[in-house]
């Protein structure tokens, strides 16, 4: 089994320029305490960490 990461949207996207917001759509999430379990991929992993701010690692698994 692949190794996994589960990320949770903490901060809103209103107010926030255009790529972030569509970085979150990217990761699926759009709306707030949502979580998603991702691929632990390294295009994924810079995905999060353009984000830091409006998301959050909550379990990484595998």
């Amino acid at each position: 089994m692949a190794k996994t990461v589960v990320v949770k949207q903490i901060g809103s996207p209103i107010r926030r320029p255009k790529d972030q917001r569509d970085t979150l759509i990217g990761l699926g999430l759009n709306k707030m305490n949502k979580t998603r379990e991702l691929e632990d991929t390294p295009s994924v992993r810079g995905m999060i960490n353009k984000i830091p701010h409006l998301v959050q690692v909550v379990e990484e698994r595998g």
